[in-house]
């Protein structure tokens, strides 16, 4: 009989980076490698559909590619890091300010087993198979490292998510902290299929 490969499920396998609540918390994160894409403009301009969809060709590559060597993995959430020029300090008006103008980096975390030649044998397999897709290089096999981070879950539009940012700015003062990243989402809920009211969303900030 054929002995069973268990999928690993990252979600299951590592609640320090999963697990949420609707208080401010602090988590302190090791370094981890991510597929990645960037670009800027409004999140639902054309170029963003594009590039998420660059990102999930690769990461099912990735994954297939593992799968072949008996190392399967369920593909992680999307996550995405917002920000707008400026710095850390700029952050704080990071809502206010107009979409049109917001940076953007997609991301999907790897498992610790994925290396630099499954990334790239992924990325020729996807331009072998659709190359319209993958016209250039623009998605990334990248380290991040984001250590301490402040996080909470948000549960409802995207649209709305400033209350729950200024809970979080209140929580980083109150304990000394100060912004020292990205705005950091990781969808848990596929808007495609959730309503609006019931999406849940981590947004976390890496403070130093």
């Amino acid at each position: 009989m054929e002995a069973t490969i268990e999928k690993l499920d990252l979600q299951k396998a590592d609640p320090n980076y999963y697990k949420v609540t609707a208080k401010p918390e602090i988590r302190d994160l090791d370094p981890y490698y991510y597929l990645t894409v960037e670009g800027r403009g409004h999140p639902e301009s054309e170029p963003v559909w594009n590039a998420v969809g660059q990102l999930y060709a690769v990461a099912y590559g990735v994954k297939f590619t593992c799968k072949a060597e008996d190392m399967d993995f369920k593909v992680p959430k999307m996550e995405g890091f917002w920000w707008i020029d400026g710095g850390p300090g700029a952050q704080k008006n990071f809502t206010k300010t107009p979409k049109e103008e917001w940076n953007w980096k997609f991301l999907i975390r790897m498992p610790d087993f994925v290396e630099g030649d499954h990334f790239y044998r992924a990325v020729q397999k996807v331009k072998a198979k659709t190359p319209e897709l993958l016209d250039n290089d623009e998605v990334k096999f990248e380290l991040i490292n984001e250590g301490k981070c402040v996080q909470i879950l948000h549960i409802g539009s995207y649209d709305a998510e400033e209350p729950t940012i200024m809970k979080m700015i209140d929580f980083m003062q109150k304990n000394g902290l100060e912004m020292n990243g990205h705005h950091h989402e990781i969808y848990l809920s596929d808007p495609r299929k959730t309503p609006t009211e019931k999406l849940r969303t981590i947004i976390r900030y890496a403070v130093k």
